[in-house]
């Protein structure tokens, strides 16, 4: 590691430790969301035993729990106030299949409660490695392939890029900030942020997505040659969309909309998709600095009152 570049590591670490100490001020309880850790609901494990699975409980080391109370620190004020009344618990398997499940849990009342089950082995990566892995199960790759897509999101737990994500589906569920069925399937719910962008709740609008992108994997379930990796971020770059994944639903769009833009924008950590072939760049994607992204970013300030 040169000297700039653990200068660059330490201010990092540094930054994030005081934004965690003064969240911790403002809000003594964050803690105890931290302490809501417990076996998944059955629910949860019938649905991957079911197809074939099996997944088993992962309890927490002292080190694994500090992690996690750090994530919970720096989520935004409004997720701090709605998981504390509808987060029912929070969960870690190992030999999961999926990174992340959010799932409603029965009460004795009409109170919307949620659990959160994490796939173990994110607490051991940071957030480039696991957006790095995520982003190339997109792809299909050959021994000989001269592309390489890689994500730079700085050396912080991947937990936090995780449960700012899920947590927001929590919010979602809770205060239907995107459309969602009620009781009768009846759409109901805010359209501000899904309006002009989407036309259902997993199909975009045609002015915002091209036939390419129909293609990669969160669209169409399969992974395309990793050559076509460049055409793919030229084309979501004239999009409102932050990510690929946020292509899958407008449920996903705005989980990963207030996810970047809350590390890039409040906590200043970078987010970069990078194309390189045969080493070298040829396609960056930073959604920070997309002008259809920003203006959608009004949207996001509820979550900061």
């Amino acid at each position: 590691m040169t000297s700039k570049n653990f200068v660059y590591t330490f201010l990092c670490f540094f930054l994030t430790a005081m934004f965690i100490n003064a969240q911790q001020v403002k809000n003594p309880n964050i803690s105890a969301l931290a302490e809501r850790t417990g076996p998944a609901p059955e629910s949860v494990f019938k649905k991957f035993r079911d197809a074939g699975m099996d997944p088993v409980e992962h309890k927490l080391t002292y080190l694994e729990r500090e992690k996690l109370n750090n994530a919970f620190a720096i989520l935004p004020p409004l997720h701090q106030k709605i998981l504390k009344k509808h987060l029912h618990s929070i969960s870690f398997m190992d030999n999961m299949p999926n990174t992340a499940l959010t799932s409603p849990v029965e009460t004795s009342d009409s109170v919307k409660m949620y659990n959160i089950t994490f796939r173990a082995e994110i607490l051991n990566q940071t957030i480039s490695e696991w957006t790095t892995w995520k982003e190339n199960s997109c792809y299909e790759k050959s021994t000989d392939s001269q592309y390489q897509v890689t994500i730079e999101a700085g050396n912080l737990d991947a937990i936090i890029y995780v449960l700012l994500h899920e947590a927001t589906h929590v919010l979602d569920g809770v205060l239907n900030l995107t459309p969602h069925l009620n009781e009768k399937d009846v759409w109901e719910g805010s359209k501000a942020f899904t309006q002009n962008v989407w036309d259902k709740y997993n199909e975009p609008s045609e002015n915002v997505i091209n036939p390419l992108l129909e293609t990669v994997l969160f669209r169409s379930g399969k992974p395309i040659e990793v050559s076509y990796a460049p055409e793919v971020y030229k084309a979501i770059q004239k999009t409102p969309f932050v990510s690929l994944y946020s292509t899958a639903s407008w449920f996903e769009d705005l989980a990963e909309a207030l996810t970047i833009y809350h590390l890039t924008e409040k906590m200043k950590q970078p987010y970069k998709v990078v194309v390189l072939k045969n080493g070298i760049q040829e396609v960056l994607y930073e959604p920070s600095k997309n002008k259809r992204v920003k203006k959608r970013q009004n949207q996001l300030q509820i979550f900061y009152t």
